[in-house]
């Protein structure tokens, strides 16, 4: 950790001494956090800077920002998987994507022999940046930080935050009184969807008979006793009295056990969840998934601006903008999923697939894919890969997968990148979640390499000739 703070500490000092810097960052929420957050301490350091958000750093986008006439280029979330090319420019990354090159103001957890995947996100890279640039005047920034780790799913393996977000980054956010870890049920919604639905949509852990199924749901909750409305409005998990939490999670806990599930799929029930105590409970800004799930409403669509102002502190026409886009993003992943159920997935003895063509947005059919496994009828066995037109007119690809697939040796980050740059495009992530863009018209040949890939990684023989 030394080792990477000293760096971290050289970092800051050229950015100090830059007249200038052009930040380039992801459009996930990792991404928005992350610039975020260098756009806070920047402006705090009093260094004149450019924010740009990019959907992924393709050639072009990579030309146009080492073009720009900053004196230091800072790239947040991203760059890493380009650092070859960028390790002789006058650059700073902050990132945690799997890499193959080192130099001096490259600051990511993986060349230190860290899990870039759990200890810390590019906006955790970034606010260890803002740290070492601004020594009184970043705790705050910690909370951001927080969003981006859990919005990139940091927080699934030990159902907590870990590594360098625990150790460094939610330290810093407690002292400060930005974020309250509480131990509660993990399931996502816990402040906005109705209670039905909350365990309608859990997939980690999946909830057999009920994950998927509305009216399953509704009765397992009547039969337990728990009012579903007050009045007019439904009720969510914050609206339960500590009692009802219990006795829903004992109830879960006992249906996952009777449906074949083990001890661990029990243990996911409950975890840190991430609170803003300076946030109105019940909204999406007061725990960090449906915060992050907010910022991806905005950026993903277009709106990166309307995010950048939410993390600013804005909770005015920017915040009343960015729930409209919420409500639209809900909606369209409504439709993306209801879109693939009617045309069903393609599957192979690897993978399952389909192609959205241009019926869903390139920069959300990745979370349509996570989805799916919340859905009857989807294998948890095997990765879902999603193909979606891009507007550049290449083919975005997304794959995601459950985590038992991750423990038996998966790595969809090195297999989507792999595949990428056998039919001359570009790719990477996680374990888990994993993108690609790659020519269009060449998504078979991409499936067959990624066959190769995936039977490589879970030692599935080879198909028949």
């Amino acid at each position: 950790m030394d080792a990477l703070l000293g760096r971290t500490a050289d970092a800051a000092a050229r950015i100090r001494k830059a007249r200038d810097v052009l930040v380039v960052a992801h459009i996930d929420a990792d991404g928005l956090t992350a610039g975020s957050i260098a756009d806070l301490a920047l402006e705090r350091a009093g260094v004149e800077h450019q924010l740009r958000f990019v959907k992924s750093l393709t050639p072009d986008v990579l030309r146009e920002a080492l073009d720009a006439s900053a004196d230091v280029t800072l790239f947040v979330d991203l760059g890493s998987g380009a650092a070859e090319q960028l390790a002789e420019r006058d650059v700073v990354i902050c990132d945690h994507h799997h890499t193959g090159k080192d130099f001096p103001l490259h600051l990511n957890p993986r060349l230190f022999g860290m899990d870039g995947g759990t200890t810390a996100s590019g906006a955790g890279m970034t606010y260890l940046l803002a740290r070492a640039l601004l020594p009184d005047h970043h705790a705050d920034l910690a909370a951001l930080a927080i969003v981006g780790a859990v919005g990139d799913l940091q927080d699934l393996r030990d159902r907590r935050v870990t590594g360098l977000n625990r150790d460094i980054i939610l330290r810093d956010a407690r002292a400060a009184g930005v974020v309250e870890p509480q131990l509660d049920a993990r399931l996502f919604g816990r402040e906005t969807r109705p209670l039905h639905r909350m365990l309608q949509y859990s997939d980690d852990p999946h909830l057999p008979g009920l994950s998927g199924r509305e009216d399953a749901c509704q009765r397992f909750l009547d039969d337990l006793g728990i009012a579903r409305r007050d009045g007019d409005a439904w009720r969510r998990w914050v609206d339960l009295t500590p009692v009802e939490r219990r006795k829903v999670l004992s109830a879960l806990a006992g249906h996952l056990l009777r449906t074949g599930r083990g001890a661990d799929q029990v243990r996911r029930l409950v975890g840190e969840v991430y609170l803003f105590p300076r946030e109105t409970p019940g909204t999406p800004l007061h725990e960090a998934r449906e915060f992050a799930t907010l910022l991806n409403s905005t950026a993903r669509y277009g709106e990166a601006g309307i995010g950048l102002a939410v993390c600013r502190g804005d909770r005015g026409e920017a915040y009343t903008k960015a729930l409209a886009l919420l409500r639209d993003h809900r909606s369209n992943l409504v439709v993306g999923l209801q879109l693939v159920r009617e045309r069903g997935l393609q599957c192979t003895p690897t993978l399952q697939y389909f192609d959205a063509g241009d019926q869903i947005r390139d920069t959300i059919v990745g979370i349509v894919a996570g989805m799916l496994y919340g859905t009857p009828g989807v294998r948890r066995d095997l990765p879902v890969v999603a193909f979606a037109r891009s507007d550049d007119g290449n083919t975005k690809v997304s794959a995601r997968a459950p985590r038992d697939l991750a423990r038996r040796g998966l790595n969809l980050g090195q297999a989507l990148r792999h595949a990428a740059e056998a039919v001359e495009g570009v790719g990477g992530g996680h374990d888990g979640a994993a993108g690609a863009t790659i020519p269009r018209g060449r998504e078979d040949a991409f499936l067959a390499h990624l066959d190769t890939q995936l039977r490589a990684q879970l030692a599935i023989p080879a198909a028949p000739a």
